[in-house]
């Protein structure tokens, strides 16, 4: 594993040496569009139901939440909060707002708007509440009260302290949103963003684009653009294509056997760092037969991760072991990865009264993401795999909206799917990912419905201390009892990498997020 970790950030340095430094030689230049490609649409632009990365990448540029993050640390900054203190030992947080903020139709921000917020996810009763909040559960969780203490302070008193609250509280889920506008849409803010953000909300044709333009009146310095265009291209060949002949100037989703024509290209760059990120297989252990421990074991030790790696991440990827990636505070390098043994995984079956296997099915996302750039392809492999030790396996696929729906709902039996950090804290993977309070359908994000108390002990208890290495000891615990119970296959950590024209400085990728705040053409 280390060799491989060496490995794998010393490509990262080699492209950052060998990519144009042209940030330090030249100006940022006002004006232009950029069109930035992408694999799917976005569901949603109200924060408070956004799930998925493809709302993320765009809503990020158009909200923002009382704090914000610096860098990929998780590190935190002022944002529509300019100060903030705690009392009561953590457990009242006092926010003091800029008082020169205004949403995009002009009203000013308050502390009112900030309570509105909060309590439309937080409050049921609300008048305009929002159900299927995936995120309110744990950002919001042990919130008591929040109350305008006048109209630019804040007060949060928490029920107990929560470690991970401030880093919660930057996350797009938590976004001030504008009242004025929620009650004019009836609550109903999907396709009606209005934020304080850097961009204004201008367009959306569903199914190929979003289009954002620079907020002039933005509290802190506007924007180098005058917007930018999410476009739809859902096929990694074709939006290369489209990059390489200008339709686009920017995109993700990029395919590793690619990679080195782009470092050779004359018009072309990498933005390419290690990512915040888990590709993994879950197994539905609400569903026979993955409620049998030998059962997921054998799966584990059917499959081929370092094979499956090496072919479709090539050296853009590590495999993994845990559910947190080596980058992330906490992991737990200790855990001995289950080995590739066919011979064990068949033994492990019939010892779980599996002799001649069984039949599933095993789900697959429709569009490419960082942690599976080619989801029907790994599909086939594990299948594959599976099939050698006599699981036969049937493949499906959805629409992205309806995919997600499904899984929530724990409909499948097998899914394959990932995450990208959020906020840089451990308990954002394993608390989201894997914990039993997440395991409640139709809005789980424990799509293994992975139910250990052990565990659960574990995870709370390292959401009360704010000491860093007494957490990391908690988590590294619980990672073994999560491996020893084998919910998932973790399959890999991957790079987090962007490709645009040389003629495009300056896009931002902050954990989930992608910023163009800063982002100019030349």
């Amino acid at each position: 594993m280390k060799k491989t970790l060496i490995k794998f950030f010393a490509i990262c340095f080699a492209i950052t040496i060998f990519a144009p430094i042209t940030l330090a030689e030249k100006s940022p230049k006002m004006g232009g569009t950029l069109v930035f490609g992408r694999g799917e649409d976005a569901i949603t632009l109200d924060p408070a139901k956004i799930s998925d990365t493809e709302s993320w990448k765009v809503a990020a540029n158009i909200f923002e939440g009382l704090v914000r993050y610096k860098d990929d640390s998780g590190a935190i900054e002022p944002a529509l909060a300019s100060s903030w203190k705690t009392l009561e030992e953590n457990t009242q947080w006092i926010f003091h707002l800029r008082k020169d903020v205004l949403f995009h139709d002009g009203t000013p921000l308050t502390a009112d708007a900030v309570v509105f917020s909060i309590m439309r996810q937080l409050d049921p009763t609300h008048t305009y509440h929002q159900k299927n909040c995936h995120y309110a559960g744990f950002m919001y969780e042990y919130i008591q009260t929040v109350t305008a203490l006048d109209a630019h302070t804040v007060k949060i008193t928490l029920e107990r302290p929560y470690a991970p609250f401030l880093a919660n509280l930057a996350m797009i889920p938590s976004a001030i949103v504008n009242p004025v506008t929620v009650k004019k849409m009836n609550g109903d803010i999907e396709k009606t963003a209005v934020g304080t953000g850097p961009f204004i909300f201008k367009e959306w044709v569903p199914g190929d684009r979003i289009i954002i333009k620079k907020n002039n009146t933005y509290w802190d310095r506007p924007a180098f653009l005058d917007q930018v265009i999410f476009k739809i291209i859902r096929n990694n060949k074709s939006r290369l294509l489209a990059l390489n002949t200008s339709a686009i100037h920017a995109m993700d989703g990029l395919d590793p056997n690619i990679l080195k024509k782009i470092i050779k290209s004359d018009q072309l760059t990498l933005d390419m760092k290690p990512g915040l990120n888990v590709g993994y297989m879950a197994m539905n252990m609400d569903k026979k037969p993955f409620d049998q421990l030998k059962v997921r074991l054998a799966v584990n030790h059917a499959v081929n991760k370092k094979n499956l790696v090496k072919f479709f991440f090539q050296d853009l990827g590590i495999p993994a072991k845990n559910p947190i990636p080596p980058t992330l505070w906490s992991h737990n390098d200790d855990i001995i990865d289950y080995e590739y043994n066919p011979k064990k995984a068949k033994q492990l079956l019939r010892e779980a009264g599996f002799e001649n296997g069984f039949k599933t099915k095993l789900w697959y996302p429709p569009k490419p993401n960082i942690y599976m750039p080619q989801p029907p392809e790994i599909a086939r492999a594990i299948k594959a795999n599976l099939a050698a030790v006599g699981i036969k396996v049937t493949l499906a696929t959805w629409p992205w909206k309806e995919y997600l729906k499904k899984v929530f709902n724990g409909e499948h039996e097998m899914v394959l799917f990932g995450w990208v950090g959020d906020n840089g804290d451990p308990d954002n993977f394993l608390y989201v990912l894997l914990d039993k309070d997440n395991a409640v359908k139709p809005n789980s994000s424990n799509f293994a419905f992975f139910k250990n108390d052990r565990s659960h002990d574990l995870l709370v208890r390292a959401q009360q201390i704010m000491n860093k290495e007494k957490r990391s000891v908690l988590y590294r615990n619980a990672q073994k009892i999560i491996h020893e119970n084998a919910p998932w296959v973790p399959l890999v950590h991957a790079k987090s990498i962007l490709a645009f024209q040389k003629t495009i400085h300056a896009i931002e990728q902050v954990l989930i997020e992608i910023r163009f705040k800063n982002a100019w053409i030349d």
